[in-house]
């Protein structure tokens, strides 16, 4: 019998897969593995979909075959380690990129209606909250999606549906195939930014992108622009995103990750009425979360079984020993 260990319960969905197949089921419902370091040492897998493994970790626990990540993400994984033990990185490719970017777009209205203050204003009786006139109509605006993968093919494709015009900016896609979709490629983000009304981010946690939203480029944004942020929160520097949303150089800011989570509800972004920030739940609805649970751990399984899994973010790990007898 398998054992695999979740960092956090799944979907109901995923969690009737473990029990169909067999699979001894560890869950403490915590992001410190230290805590519970026993069990993690004696997993055949491990789900992440909180927390974090450093190089401890991994070498700390001889019988672990697998981690796995219930979506796309894996910057909070030391996938290097795990390479260097053998151990593949399963992760669950386009299986959340339509409610991701439908969670993108309902930020956007929220936003551009001011929704959220408006109903907690209404709420306390203030009716007159109606005449703010801040709300504006999204039609006819641009919007610039850097990052044209899955998610930002599908954020340009709901864009140019609701009348917004769509640029792209992604260094790993070619001009044609972006235009094959309606929407403008643009070479570099500081045209994006100074021609974009909204700027939605759709990239991955690197080195090179951190705090790839900061006090000098946001100097290129324009004046009264729009920030959605549904992919990793440290791609943002919060202290200048305070400063830009108070002086007005931003008029709105949605967040669904922050660089801290759970959130800080101390931080000075919660003070104020033109930032939204969801928990970091883009990809929770019932149809992606099941999807994205049972392609984690079916890929996961089929490795502790001794097959290969093609949807792991380290290839390079079948180079290793330990499956050079595995076809």
């Amino acid at each position: 019998m398998a054992t695999i260990m979740l960092s956090h319960e799944i979907c109901k969905e995923g969690m009737n897969f473990l029990k169909d197949n067999n699979v001894e089921v560890i869950c403490h419902n915590t992001s410190d593995i230290r805590a519970y370091i026993d069990d993690f040492k004696r997993c055949d897998g491990y789900l992440l979909r909180m927390g974090s493994i450093d190089r401890e970790l991994v070498l700390s626990a001889p019988n672990l075959k697998a981690i796995g990540r219930p979506g796309v993400g894996y910057d909070t994984i030391d996938v290097k380690s795990a390479t260097e033990q053998g151990i593949p990185v399963v992760v669950a490719p386009n299986c959340n990129s339509v409610s991701v970017a439908e969670h993108t777009i309902s930020l956007l209205f929220a936003l551009a209606k001011n929704t959220f203050e408006s109903i907690n204003e209404a709420y306390k009786g203030n009716y007159s909250i109606r005449n703010k006139g801040t709300s504006f109509e999204i039609a006819g605006k641009t919007i610039g999606i850097v990052g044209f993968g899955n998610i930002g093919r599908n954020v340009g494709r709901i864009a140019k549906g609701i009348g917004l015009n769509a640029l792209a900016f992604d260094p790993y896609m070619s001009a044609e195939s972006i235009k094959q979709d309606g929407v403008e490629p643009v070479s570099n983000l500081f045209e994006l930014y100074g021609r974009s009304d909204i700027v939605t981010l759709h990239v991955p946690m690197t080195s090179e992108n951190l705090h790839m939203i900061n006090s000098e480029t946001l100097k290129y944004f324009k004046n009264g622009a729009i920030l959605i942020n549904c992919a990793r929160g440290a791609l943002v520097d919060e202290e200048a995103l305070y400063k830009a949303l108070v002086s007005g150089k931003l008029a709105g800011v949605g967040e669904d990750m922050m660089e801290k989570e759970p959130f800080d509800i101390s931080s000075k972004l919660f003070s104020l009425s033109n930032f939204l920030a969801t928990p970091h739940m883009a990809a929770l609805t019932r149809e992606s979360a099941a999807k994205s649970a049972i392609k984690a751990l079916s890929g996961m399984l089929e490795i502790i079984n001794g097959r290969k899994c093609t949807h792991i973010c380290n290839p390079d790990v079948y180079k290793h020993p330990k499956w050079q007898e595995v076809k």
